[in-house]
């Protein structure tokens, strides 16, 4: 969820280029639908020849399952750039940094996430999955929960359902034009907070022990 649109050059470093190209297909995917786009059409639109294209990213539906994964995958770096403070704190650094993703790159997370042309796909169900894990992962972190062995799939369980409850609150914003930027934002927020700080202890009935220490540090 990271990717920025490279500007053309002729000569770059390979990771660069490849940066470059994947910038153009996640653009040209969130604007048509699968079968409209080729990797020559990524390739024209990169200015590069289409061997470059298949060189690094393979065939079209190895690209397009690229393009998915970094538009539903929580980078490392996220987590990198939260803030030091309490769990309010951090969990409104969360909320706001997903926000300005989604917002940047609206049409290809919409493509991405709804799997525009591709609906049902075992590969693209299994890229889906596997950012659900991730997120799940470095929700945990975020939150200050990480450690918490004993009760960690029902913790991951918790977090995947939030998660499923950030990609439809986002939708009806940015697809429908249901909520504002701000109703979701406090709706996110505080639904996140509410989770962690009541409805964890309650459901693992573990007198508060699942509650994240105060304030939640940054991971090293």
């Amino acid at each position: 969820m990271s990717v920025e649109t490279a500007p053309r050059r002729r000569r770059l470093e390979p990771d660069a280029r490849r940066g470059q190209i994947l910038a153009c297909a996640v653009r040209l995917f969130g604007e048509r639908p699968y079968a409209d786009v080729s990797t020559t059409d990524v390739a024209r639109e990169a200015g590069v020849a289409r061997g470059l294209v298949n060189h690094y990213f393979g065939a079209k539906k190895d690209l397009y399952l690229e393009v998915v994964r970094v538009m539903v995958t929580i980078p490392e770096v996220a987590l990198e750039r939260l803030p030091k403070g309490d769990l309010r704190t951090r969990v409104d650094a969360s909320v706001t940094w997903f926000l300005d993703v989604v917002s940047r790159h609206s049409t290809s997370w919409l493509a991405a996430v709804t799997a525009r042309g591709m609906g049902g796909d075992a590969d693209v169900e299994r890229v889906l999955a596997e950012a659900e894990e991730v997120a799940a992962d470095r929700m945990l972190v975020a939150v200050g929960l990480a450690g918490e062995a004993e009760h960690r799939e029902e913790l991951r369980g918790m977090v995947r359902a939030y998660g499923g409850l950030a990609t439809s609150t986002a939708r009806e914003w940015l697809q429908r034009g249901a909520l504002t930027r701000a109703q979701v934002h406090l709706l996110l927020t505080t639904t996140l907070l509410t989770i962690v700080e009541q409805v964890i202890p309650q459901v693992l009935d573990v007198d508060g022990s699942a509650r994240p220490a105060q304030p939640a540090e940054p991971p090293a």
